[in-house]
């Protein structure tokens, strides 16, 4: 099997770190020639594609790919894999086809839950975008009668990226908006469920997400209690300063079920939480 990543970042590391011994070739995509010298160093066939043409030798990749994972976002222009590379992936016709996406297409719920069959309405405009390149993906496996798999991300944390990095960065805050939840992802169960997928190819979407959407506050709290020192005082949310994007993110109020990936898949989180997560995780900080 051949494995060809759209987009080589700290998702798609995790899937190559779970699942690249079961592929004979690996090769993904990056913006730069430095960062491609490292992947290369790594032992992963690295090519350069900053989403405004075709890239070199990817063609050529993708004929031979039985794989394809796309971890790369949309903008304004659409989808840039499917603008440059769509007549690419069809002709080589991979059993497989997995696209990263985000629970922001859900948009605003006032804390409900939501599914799979939940109708998308986006707030933001990056969430506008990833509804619209979801689609693309939907049309072009329709087209070409091949299986896509869309994983729709909740919030992404894990080693290297979590509450404890805020801590030793100084940043961490206790932001407080009254009813306002989170789902997160442990890095290593976004793995875990690309892999249960990729055996059972389909054009299917899927939530990645944990058990227990969480107010955000109380996660820093926590890691906090592991820590062994005081949590950050509360800050309203309304007097809080913030970037528009971290601003519009609490503009987003949902509980993401992951029904789909347990019963379909048959998953098994390794992380069903962020405190069995953050335990895990304060052994290696």
């Amino acid at each position: 099997m051949r494995l060809f990543v759209f987009g080589i970042g700290y998702s798609s590391r995790a899937f190559i770190e779970r699942a690249g011994n079961r592929f004979d070739w690996i090769g993904g995509t990056t913006r730069s020639q430095e960062k491609a010298a490292a992947l290369e160093a790594e032992g992963i066939h690295a090519f350069v594609f900053d989403g405004t043409r075709p890239g070199d030798g990817i063609a050529e990749a993708l004929a031979d790919a039985s794989h394809v994972l796309v971890s790369i976002g949309p903008n304004e222009h659409g989808d840039p894999v499917l603008n440059h590379h769509a007549h690419d992936i069809a002709a080589g016709s991979p059993a497989w086809i997995g696209y990263l996406s985000t629970v922001g297409v859900y948009g605003n719920h006032d804390g409900a839950w939501v599914d799979e069959e939940t109708p998308c309405k986006p707030v933001s405009k990056r969430s506008v975008q990833r509804v619209a390149a979801e689609n693309a993906w939907l049309v072009f496996a329709e087209e070409h009668a091949l299986p896509v798999q869309i994983f729709r991300l909740s919030g992404i944390y894990g080693p290297g990226r979590n509450a404890f990095e805020n801590f030793r960065k100084g940043t961490a805050r206790r932001l407080i908006k009254p009813g306002q939840v989170f789902n997160r992802i442990h890095v290593a169960d976004i793995a875990g469920v690309l892999d249960a997928a990729m055996a059972r190819p389909s054009t299917r979407i899927f939530n990645v997400t944990d058990d227990e959407p969480a107010p955000p506050q109380d996660v820093v709290a926590f890691a906090a209690e592991l820590l062994g020192v005081d949590p950050p005082p509360e800050v309203p949310f309304e007097s809080a300063d913030l970037s528009p994007m971290a601003r519009s993110f609490y503009g987003e109020n949902k509980r993401v079920s992951n029904r789909r990936v347990k019963q379909e898949l048959g998953y098994t989180f390794l992380y069903p939480n962020y405190k069995t997560a953050l335990q895990a995780l304060r052994s290696t900080v």
